[in-house]
């Protein structure tokens, strides 16, 4: 509770429309001139609300000196403290608060929140005596104090609330203008050093130049796939998953064949087997399932073994279309295995490999949307990632 403020106080329970009548009633019922709502803590005594008809002269907001209220007493024992006649009572005839600050009725009732720390107190003050040994006046203190507890605690959370979705409004707000620097600010520079790239492959004639801007070209291609990969999952992720655009195209083999021939640019000592086999017209989003199989493709090259073939099948028949990439490499563990889809998965290897470890998490967000499924098996003689897709299957169409 020591983290809400006396500023905090005050204005939280200047918005509780039930205190002001509280306190006219324990000014009438008790007939004493002055009541308040007090935030009390080990360093300050604070007004949170006041009705004030003899003019005691503070005002919500106001402070008094700590030392000398009474009120901090009874944040040290938390017990109420009630007596009409100051200047005949046994311990507080001699006390210097009344004497200083004029009165000689009081009644302090600490206010208790339900995790048991103290918030501060009800209390009420009049410069003349008052008939306060009815024990329904303690009672009535007391069942208002609970009151004033209670109500206090539900605008806490009313207005943690209300900051929890001005910080969730924030962070969408920076969410699109973090996608819109992946989607614009950075993309464009990137597409203008790749057009400048191959501009410069095709005049060039030395092979060591030849070589740098295919270098040039195959880094350029990798930082677009792993822009495009983070711009997916703040999208997806973050967002309403990954939407496609469905329809039957006959590029989709020459899509799919140009992802193999780039990859290939981009490993040219790795070898790539290709099989081609769509007997049946498939029902997909070409790019984004070219996207799935860079995807792919590029997991297995980076963790496969480096001498042997990367087998790339891609088929159709009356029933499904499936996408299957495969290669040599050490079994995946089972544990492992069963998490390898997740947003930044790594596994542990020896030495750093590059990517984010989004890969495999988009295409498996890419097959979801296809309404198909992505699947991961793995043994002693290669490991391999199956996109299935059954025709007629429900799609996340694009909006």
């Amino acid at each position: 509770m020591q983290s809400i403020d006396a500023d905090h106080a005050v204005a939280l329970i200047g918005r509780l429309e039930a205190i002001p009548r509280i306190l006219e009633v324990v000014a009438h019922t008790t007939g004493m001139g002055f009541t308040a709502v007090a935030r009390v803590t080990d360093r300050s005594w604070t007004a949170c609300a006041v009705y004030d008809r003899m003019d005691f002269g503070l005002k919500p907001g106001d402070e008094l000196d700590l030392g000398t209220t009474i009120c901090n007493e009874i944040r040290e024992h938390q017990r109420p403290v009630v007596f009409g006649r100051a200047s005949e009572h046994p311990y507080f005839s001699g006390h210097p608060t009344p004497k200083m600050y004029g009165f000689e009725s009081y009644v302090s009732i600490p206010i208790i929140l339900s995790d048991g720390s103290f918030f501060g107190t009800l209390c009420a003050i009049d410069p003349a005596p008052a008939k306060l040994d009815d024990p329904n006046i303690l009672k009535t203190f007391e069942l208002f104090t609970t009151l004033i507890a209670a109500q206090f605690e539900a605008e806490l959370r009313r207005h943690r609330a209300e900051a929890a979705l001005l910080d969730a409004q924030e962070t969408a707000k920076l969410r699109e203008q973090f996608v819109a620097v992946l989607g614009h600010d950075l993309g464009n520079p990137l597409q203008s050093i790749i057009v400048c790239a191959e501009h410069l492959s095709s005049t060039l004639v030395s092979d060591s130049d030849l070589r740098l801007t295919r270098h040039i070209l195959a880094t350029c291609r990798r930082i677009g796939e792993l822009t495009h990969n983070v711009l997916d999952f703040a999208r997806g992720r973050l967002g309403e998953g990954i939407a496609v655009q469905p329809e039957v195209s006959d590029e989709l083999a020459v899509s799919l064949e140009h992802v193999v021939s780039e990859v290939r640019s981009i490993y040219p000592d790795r070898r790539i087997e290709l099989t081609i086999s769509l007997r049946h017209p498939v029902l997909c989003d070409r790019q984004r399932v070219a996207q799935l199989l860079c995807n792919l493709l590029s997991n297995a090259l980076v963790h496969g073994i480096a001498d042997a073939p990367v087998k790339v099948s891609l088929s159709s028949d009356a029933s499904a279309f499936e996408v299957a990439v495969e290669n040599a490499c050490a079994p995946i563990a089972p544990e492992t295995l069963g998490r390898l889809f997740q947003p930044f998965t790594r596994g542990t290897f020896a030495e750093p490999r590059p990517g984010l470890g989004l890969g495999l998490f988009i295409s498996s967000e890419i097959a979801k949307a296809h309404g198909g499924t992505l699947m991961a098996t793995s043994d002693p003689l290669a490991t391999r990632f199956v996109f299935r897709l059954q025709h007629g299957a429900s799609v996340h169409h694009a909006c």
